[in-house]
């Protein structure tokens, strides 16, 4: 937990308090928080402060601001995800999450078994951008979006996400295009599942206006892939 997310509500009088269970206990037992201490602590979806602690017990802990700090940029992408295995999307929402990405968009494919879309996880996504959102120090959330039918957004959603200075790809193994580098536009980038989108699909996406490009000739786990796509397209250098 690299900063403490409070609700807005929360926020209202001069002195903020800080009593959620799992935030206290975290400062306890892993900060060791006194009074006089500095903390970073975020509005949920609004700015970010330094703030000083001017009361600590074993239930709550009370600061109040010092002055605003910088939230950290988003990056201007787009993820779309073939709906992994539900072990897999909590990784994968808290590393996109804690990356910057923009928006997410889980996705239904032919190799998506169709009972990931049952997951309890699904319904804990929140959770999950919290904890990524802890991890980076920012505030602001992506939004989240799912699909379950893989054609109809292909053909009716994808095209209004992709312009000519907003392209879109999909990262693909077979292909001779390779993947661009430290690009200086908004993007989509299409990621398949464990198995891969099958030939069907790739055509599709690019019939609506997607590029095929691919990341080297290994075959990359989803989680890993993310990291990895997203560190060659805006990479500084």
């Amino acid at each position: 937990m690299n900063i403490v997310l409070l609700d807005p509500r929360q926020t209202t009088n001069e002195v903020w308090s800080i009593s959620a269970q799992r935030q206290v206990q975290h400062l306890h037992t892993h900060v060791g928080v006194q009074v006089g201490d500095s903390l970073k602590v975020g509005i949920r979806g609004g700015k970010r402060y330094l703030t000083e602690v001017v009361d600590v017990s074993e239930q709550r802990i009370q600061v109040k601001a010092l002055y605003e700090e910088a939230v950290p940029k988003k990056l201007p992408v787009t993820l779309i995800v073939a709906l992994p295995r539900p072990k897999v999307l909590r990784r994968l929402i808290m590393d996109s999450v804690t990356l910057g990405v923009e928006k997410i968009i889980l996705l239904h494919s032919y190799r998506v078994d169709k009972s990931y879309w049952q997951t309890p996880f699904l319904q804990q996504l929140d959770q999950y951008v919290t904890l990524g959102l802890e991890q980076a120090g920012d505030t602001i959330a992506p939004e989240i979006q799912l699909y379950k039918r893989f054609k109809p957004f292909v053909e009716d959603v994808l095209p209004s996400l992709i312009s000519a200075d907003c392209p879109a790809y999909v990262a693909h193994p077979y292909t001779d295009q390779v993947m661009p580098h430290a690009i200086q536009h908004p993007c989509s980038i299409v990621i398949g599942p464990e198995g891969g989108f099958i030939p069907y699909e790739i055509d599709l996406l690019e019939k609506n206006g997607c590029q095929a490009r691919h990341l080297g000739n290994r075959i990359i786990r989803t989680e890993t892939v993310i990291a990895y796509v997203l560190g060659r397209l805006f990479s500084a250098g």
